[in-house]
């Protein structure tokens, strides 16, 4: 070709633009850069377009050398127009953006040379195309070559520090563009990205966080990378997020992204859980009220934190918070909680914790459901028939802790006024058992029915955790209750082996409460007569006549007389008309009436004792025995040592007092 067909420009200089040596190629481009810096002065607007015109023959040339002359001659034209280059935006910018895609690594590396020296004096050029600058420095950032790669980064430079000047940048555009890189696992690009949020942060005029909830998933998956600069960096870039929502918190949307945090919770990477639960606690503090809808996934996303160990203490102290002030949320606004709290769906998660979580997970779940039930007792009560099947099961965990804060939670159910409403029948058929169980709500009644049932099931329940939970029971509620359910329940069992194994299991919780009540004797023969050991309760009576009676121990057998005449012993009372237990029931009656002097108390006993009827005449009930004995132990031996227990205890206490 002639010097025609590149006029205004010559062959000789169109030879040292495509030359393969990069010296005569940048020799070629000063000399370029003369000529149409002449144009520009002469104002020769047709001859700088001539120029550009030819460069673009150079740049579609399939020549590889001939695509180098004709980016840095591009360059070249950029650098002799200066702002005036800004009239041919498209005709310098788009043929190299091309050309940063090419095969050639350095064409690419070339491309990144003339993108600079074009932007460097065409900014509103850089602004109009930022996208696709973008989009093409984003995929250089993980090019295979390095020197690639370092252009790359220079361009972006120069690109920042335009955008950090301009009034003209689209936050919106980036963030779309940030949105659809963000999932990378490149190394490389996840650097480039985060690189350019952490510095469009620093830009006071630029808001992001308004933005913040297309890109936060993202930003987390960038959490996990295990490269510390770049976990580090976003963790930098995370922190100054949060600072800036704490400071304005009516810039950000909570509410889209509190669900993000909610799943990030619950990452399996360690760094990424205790940022996500860090936030979670700080919105919590931001709006409280609005946070309570999203109840269920905190505690889907705490609870299981609870149990972290020791070397992720972080983890689990933010988490600790958080269940903290979301447990005083709902005391603080028990009208709030009740509109918007999705109770069904906390059930759930709490069923979730019970039956797979660890020890401590298992008892705030726990702690969760007893403090729902006082905070919105009515409410929460409609949700107890999916929860009661998963607070029976956890009775037979390992641990005794679980066990001990489960019974607690089922007793304060069981002794609620909800379940007292609740139309929860008893199947205890018979007058007197009616009469038993009068104080008692049918939902407890339920309940013992249930724990039997359980025992039934699993013979090693029994054995191995019966005396522990029947023994928490009577420590949260009165003893008197479980025993008296529990006889009730058990004269109706018609499997006898079971019902002997139960009252087995029963007998080892009277020894033990046994021997800790001797110390007080009204106490022990109170303890005698709820269990129905009438007998050994005479022998404990005529006991006393070694004591020292004084004004002390007759007070307390005045309360007892007076507790006799509630309905919580009614039982007894009938008893009294049953020729089975008529005898050592009076024997202890009349015993404790011949210990009073003539008191108010001793009057009552006496009047009550004069209704006796003659023992010819006492009802025979054909109900088996209540009491907790058995007929296949040897009860009087049994008996016999429990009183000598009592009687030795006795004789110390008087040796120490003389």
């Amino acid at each position: 070709m002639g010097d025609a067909s590149y006029a205004p420009l010559s062959s000789s200089l169109i030879r040292q633009l495509t030359d393969k040596i990069y010296e005569k190629r940048k020799g070629g481009a000063l000399e370029l850069e003369k000529i149409v810096r002449d144009f520009v002065n002469e104002n020769q607007q047709e001859q700088v377009e001539k120029v550009l015109e030819v460069l673009a023959t150079l740049m579609r040339s399939s020549s590889p050398h001939f695509r180098k002359g004709g980016l840095i001659g591009l360059a070249a034209v950029a650098i002799a127009m200066g702002p005036m280059s800004e009239r041919y935006a498209s005709q310098l910018l788009l043929p190299v953006l091309e050309c940063l895609q090419d095969p050639d690594c350095h064409i690419r590396y070339y491309a990144c040379e003339a993108s600079y020296n074009i932007i460097k004096v065409a900014h509103k050029t850089a602004m109009l195309h930022f996208s696709a600058l973008f989009d093409s420095f984003c995929q250089l950032s993980a090019d295979p070559d390095k020197n690639t790669r370092n252009g790359a980064e220079l361009m972006e430079r120069q690109l920042k520090d335009i955008v950090l000047h301009s009034d003209e940048f689209d936050v919106s555009e980036f963030v779309r563009l940030l949105r659809e890189r963000i999932y990378t696992k490149n190394v490389f690009i996840r650097r480039y990205l985060i690189s350019w949020v952490h510095d469009l942060q620093a830009q006071f005029s630029i808001n992001l966080v308004q933005y913040l909830n297309q890109i936060l998933d993202g930003l987390f998956q960038i959490l996990t990378e295990q490269t510390p600069r770049i976990r580090e960096l976003c963790e930098v870039v995370m922190g100054e997020f949060l600072r800036s929502i704490i400071e304005n918190p009516e810039n950000a949307d909570l509410e889209h992204m509190v669900n993000v945090l909610i799943v990030q919770a619950q990452s399996q990477d360690e760094f990424a859980k205790h940022i996500a639960l860090t936030w979670l606690l700080a919105f919590l503090n931001l709006d409280s009220k609005k946070m309570l809808c999203y109840a269920p996934g905190y505690l889907m996303a705490i609870l299981p934190c609870l149990s972290c160990e020791d070397d992720q203490e972080n983890i689990r102290e933010v988490s600790q918070r958080t269940n903290t002030a979301l447990m005083k949320l709902v005391s603080d606004e028990v009208a709030e909680s009740e509109k918007v709290l999705d109770l069904a769906a906390i059930v759930n998660v709490f069923e979730c914790s019970l039956s797979q979580g660890p020890v401590r997970t298992k008892i705030a779940a726990l702690e969760w459901i007893d403090h729902l039930y006082q905070a919105m007792p009515v409410r929460f009560f409609a949700y107890m028939e999916e929860l009661f099947h998963s607070l029976l099961q956890l009775l037979s965990d390992p641990s005794d802790e679980v066990v001990c804060c489960d019974v607690r939670v089922l007793s304060h159910l069981c002794s609620g006024k909800n379940s007292e409403c609740a139309n929860s029948p008893t199947g205890i058929s018979g007058e007197i058992n009616a009469i038993l169980l009068t104080k008692v709500s049918p939902y407890f009644v339920n309940f013992m029915k249930s724990l039997l049932n359980e025992f039934r099931s699993a013979s090693d329940f029994l054995s191995e955790r019966g005396t522990f939970i029947i023994r928490q029971l009577c420590v949260v509620l009165d003893a008197e209750d479980v025993f008296q359910t529990l006889a009730v329940l058990l004269n109706a069992e018609e499997d006898m082996t079971f019902a002997t194994q139960v009252v087995q299991e029963s007998i080892q919780l009277f020894t033990c409460l046994y021997r800790c009540w001797a110390y007080q004797p009204i106490a022990l023969l109170a303890l005698c007569l709820i269990s129905r050991s009438y007998n050994h309760a005479a022998a404990l009576v005529q006991s006393f006549c070694e004591l020292e009676v004084d004004c002390q121990l007759l007070v307390e057998i005045d309360k007892l007389i007076q507790l006799l005449e509630t309905p919580i012993f009614s039982y007894l009372r009938l008893h009294l008309l049953d020729p089975r237990y008529q005898q050592p029931l009076a024997a202890v009656l009349y015993g404790l009436l011949m210990l009073l002097p003539q008191t108010e108390a001793f009057h009552l006993l006496r009047r009550r004792l004069q209704c006796l009827p003659n023992p010819s005449l006492a009802i025979n009930f054909r109900s088996r025995s209540p009491s907790v004995t058995c007929e296949k132990m040897n009860i009087e031996d049994y008996f016999n040592e429990l009183l000598q227990h009592f009687t030795g205890l006795q004789e110390k206490r008087k040796a120490r007092r003389y």
